[in-house]
């Protein structure tokens, strides 16, 4: 398998699916990390495919644990005060290698995994089914003695113990839940699991923004129906979030969306959160960084 591996993705639905062969899972709110075990090291990815591994460098010391040949695919999460706290994943992704390292001696990292890419014994499963994935990482993780912060998350084939997740595990900050059939493969770049979130978000892609790379203004997105459109005022948090993407795209050129505005647009690997009831109209509101 060649680096950096393209992931799987999860297609926003307002209502949890049901029915037979469907395996739910919480959707902890962290950063998509994939895990590369390889014969002297570990590296980590993005879903973007940047290697993060001198921000992330608790969970690589910790997969050093798993054999080598080992790739697995989970959430990157920071817990304060007992709860999943996105914004502590987030600063950490965004802090300079330095900085993660003080980060990591107050909160450090955990590491839930959801998925096997490669096994030591098998190579490469993304074409076992998923039931089949997910006993070969339960039976890896077990025999291999690995534990915390490396851990698989929860998976059940019970909708209505789904649903009691989906309400009782919000105050844990788990964002929902994700949905996946049992039957399938893992086809990297494909929207090909389903996601219920208690937020009311789609993903959009940063194309663009207004004022300068390091403190934008506004963002200019690509919503999932295609369309471009600015964002409302960013607070100065999410523009400081932002900015380093905007900056390392580095040449930009002028664009103007389907209503005019005008926007200097960029190849940013960066993807952002937006309010779904906002997307009807010309102005989105950002709420947060992927």
């Amino acid at each position: 398998m060649d680096w950096p591996v393209s992931v799987a993705l999860a297609q926003p639905v307002s209502t949890l699916p049901v029915g037979k062969g469907l395996h739910y899972e919480p959707k902890f709110d962290g950063h998509r990390l994939v895990l590369w075990r390889d014969a002297e090291t570990v590296r980590l990815q993005t879903r973007s495919g940047r290697d993060v591994t001198a921000v992330w460098m608790d969970l690589a010391i910790a997969g050093m644990q798993l054999p080598a040949g080992t790739i697995l695919d989970g959430e990157g999460i920071v817990y304060v005060a007992g709860r999943v706290d996105f914004g502590a994943a987030q600063s950490r992704a965004n802090s300079s290698p330095a900085r993660a390292r003080l980060l990591a001696e107050q909160h450090p990292a955990h590491y839930a995994v959801f998925d096997l890419l490669s096994h030591p014994d098998h190579g490469d499963v993304r074409g076992w089914p998923y039931v089949r994935r997910r006993a070969a990482l339960e039976d890896l993780l077990t025999h291999t003695g690995v534990g915390p912060p490396i851990q698989a998350v929860p998976t059940t084939t019970d909708s209505s113990l789904a649903r009691t997740w989906y309400e009782v595990l919000r105050a844990q900050g788990i964002e929902g839940l994700v949905v996946k059939t049992g039957s399938s493969v893992y086809r990297g770049g494909s929207r090909q699991w389903r996601k219920v979130r208690h937020a009311e978000t789609v993903d959009a892609a940063v194309v663009g923004y207004t004022g300068p790379a390091a403190r934008p203004r506004h963002l200019a997105v690509r919503l999932p129906d295609g369309r471009t459109a600015l964002s409302q005022t960013l607070t100065a948090t999410l523009a400081a979030q932002v900015a380093p993407h905007l900056v390392a795209a580095g040449k930009v050129r002028r664009a103007r969306t389907r209503g005019g505005e005008a926007y200097d647009a960029v190849d940013a690997d960066v993807t952002v959160e937006v309010l779904a009831g906002t997307t009807r109209h010309a102005v989105v509101t950002v709420t947060r960084v992927r």
